[in-house]
């Protein structure tokens, strides 16, 4: 049989659609702990990245720390955690937040350190304080790269969120840690086309966001 006809004996067969193992519970779970990852790294990624970015301090650090950050292997570091704390959501979301707080944080700085010097000039001259200067100016201009890195961030946690299934959660990664484990091929490519197209939804969500938050003029201009 070949991946077409695996995928189909998965996606037809009517138990993949109701119950605890259902399709629709998988992908809820699934984008429950990637909402939940993806939130935690914006909270720490996003306020240091605009701090460096608007004061141009502390680029080499954030860099290197970034740098090791994205050194770190996640199947490894779950194991590790659950080793060392025992089965639970935090050792599944620290790899996940540790994959995603480098592009955020990175792109971010790189976003806010690109605004035209004139802007920011303008704007001070104008008399603005510093505050609007970095909500009203800084920020919109920075704004499309600074979804990209979120965005980025995004797809690297849904293709991840996977190793979930290695210490008993759940999320569509259970159906390909369960195929294997059974030898059950039509639920690896099912679970694997699943995360797939959710990360293509994650794609168009994107692209969808920045149409509505960057202005035209912005978006123009790039």
């Amino acid at each position: 049989m070949n991946l077409i006809g695996f995928a189909q004996t998965f996606f037809n067969d009517p138990s993949r659609w109701s119950g605890s193992d259902g399709i629709p519970t998988r992908l809820a779970e699934h984008v429950e702990y990637s909402l939940l990852a993806l939130a935690i790294a914006m909270l720490i990624g996003l306020p240091i990245g605009l701090l460096t970015g608007h004061t141009g301090r502390g680029g080499n650090a954030l860099a290197a720390l970034a740098t090791a950050a994205r050194a770190l292997p996640s199947f490894g570091l779950l194991v590790l955690l659950t080793i060392m704390m025992g089965l639970g959501l935090t050792p599944v979301m620290v790899p996940l937040v540790a994959l995603a707080v480098p592009p955020i944080l990175v792109t971010t700085y790189e976003a806010m350190r690109g605004v035209d010097p004139a802007l920011v000039d303008a704007a001070r001259g104008m008399g603005l304080p510093t505050a609007r200067v970095l909500w009203q100016v800084e920020l919109p201009v920075a704004l499309p790269l600074i979804l990209s890195g979120i965005r980025s961030a995004a797809i690297q946690i849904v293709s991840t969120a996977t190793i979930a299934a290695y210490v008993s959660f759940g999320g569509l990664g259970r159906y390909i840690v369960d195929g294997l484990s059974q030898v059950r091929y039509d639920k690896v490519v099912g679970g694997a086309v699943l995360v797939a197209g959710l990360a293509l939804a994650t794609l168009a969500f994107f692209w969808l966001l920045t149409r509505l938050l960057v202005s035209p003029g912005v978006r123009r201009s790039r």
